[in-house]
């Protein structure tokens, strides 16, 4: 079956986050089932929604592991000139959520699995498709303890997240929290006599902005990234009821996206450290006040080495020369820390084209790919 055709009918499927995938799974299970392939579900706690595993070829043997997403991020407020969830070609693209980020990856990854069904191959074939990717890569960590229970693991992991089919060996990990201020309430004509939570939750937007001053000035250096150093944003501040109500509460929603020589939790220390300095020094003004830092999500980067023998086979499978890094994260860093599986990111498409909206891959890049599953196939079928 042609992937434009697949991907096609994954567009259709309006996999956000927050809702179930298990139509697309549904759809995905049947298609390789239906080529005698043989598929595993690993369901969420709440069982709305589920990771496909399946496999293609010798029992008993490690193989090789295409993984990919099939959540996609949400279309409200974007200004949308064609119908999301639905896919159009124009002008040699493929539009529609998910076209790029990263459904068109899958949409080929099937489309091989079901040629692989038809070929003898001495080494598997995997596929690993999860859920909750772009909420923190949540879905796959079921997948991965049922790989590590595994007789074997995979020998190779290729994440098809869109890197316009260049061979990325790494990104940056990222740790996100969240820090909660609590102040003292009162009436704002009394303000001096309360404190303002979100004043707390400024003065420690200041220590985050002093500690990416300190990175970008000091810190450790990669230059395969557009940014070489490690990252601190705040993406979110909640605070406040009312104009006339000094707040009691301000919570501020932030991240850490560092590079491999940078440690996240020794940045967190530090940010910690800052927090507790602010909180003391307004303690004077109202005993109780407190800044807490929880964290929400992390997880790891992606650095393997550009000389070993897993980067080298995936380049020859596209013909490339180099390699690259990219920005975004990815659920690689988890196969390679957890199951020790070395782990490329490459895939059709661009990330420049991703979450916005009239999101496309264009064809070209679509079958690009394709060239690069049946050139792995015929690999599989020599044995790897």
């Amino acid at each position: 079956m042609d992937s434009i055709k697949i991907l096609d009918r994954l567009i259709a499927f309006p996999t956000v986050s927050r809702d179930s995938n298990l139509e697309l799974i549904g759809y995905a299970t049947e298609l390789l089932e239906a080529s005698g392939i043989a598929c595993r579900l690993i369901h969420s706690a709440d069982g709305h929604k589920a990771n496909l595993f399946a496999t293609i070829g010798p029992a008993g043997k490690p193989g090789i592991m295409l993984s990919g997403h099939t959540d996609v991020v949400p279309v409200e407020g974007q200004d949308w000139t064609l119908p999301p969830f639905a896919m159009t070609e124009r002008d040699g693209r493929l539009y529609g959520r998910g076209a790029a980020d990263m459904k068109g990856f899958v949409a080929c990854a099937l489309a091989a699995c079901l040629r692989a069904s038809t070929m003898a191959l001495r080494t598997p074939l995997y596929l690993a498709l999860s859920y909750d990717e772009e909420v923190g890569c949540l879905g796959v960590r079921d997948l991965i303890e049922m790989l590590s229970a595994a007789p074997q693991r995979p020998l190779l992991c290729i994440v098809g997240e869109p890197t316009d089919m260049q061979v990325a060996t790494g990104h940056k990990g990222k740790l996100a929290a969240r820090a909660i201020c609590r102040g003292r309430e009162g009436h704002s004509a009394l303000a001096p006599l309360a404190l303002n939570a979100i004043h707390l939750g400024c003065d420690f937007v200041r220590a985050l902005r002093d500690e990416q001053d300190q990175l970008a000035r000091d810190g450790a250096r990669d230059g395969d990234y557009d940014i070489p150093y490690t990252t601190v944003h705040v993406g979110k501040i909640n605070a406040g009821v009312a104009l006339n109500i000094v707040p009691n509460l301000c919570q501020v929603d932030f991240e850490i996206r560092n590079v491999a020589a940078d440690n996240a939790a020794a940045i967190l220390d530090r940010l910690r450290g800052a927090a507790a300095r602010i909180a003391r020094d307004a303690a004077s003004i109202a005993p109780e006040a407190a800044i807490d830092i929880e964290i929400t999500n992390t997880y790891p980067g992606l650095d393997t080495p550009g000389n070993s023998q897993a980067v080298a086979f995936v380049k020859s499978l596209t013909g490339a020369n180099g390699t690259i890094k990219v920005a975004f994260g990815t659920e690689g860093g988890l196969f390679s820390r957890d199951l020790g599986t070395p782990t490329v990111v490459c895939g059709p498409g661009s990330m420049a084209q991703g979450h916005k909206p009239d999101e496309y891959v264009s064809v070209e890049q679509m079958r690009r790919c394709d060239d690069m599953l049946e050139r792995l196939l015929q690999r599989l079928v020599e044995g790897v």
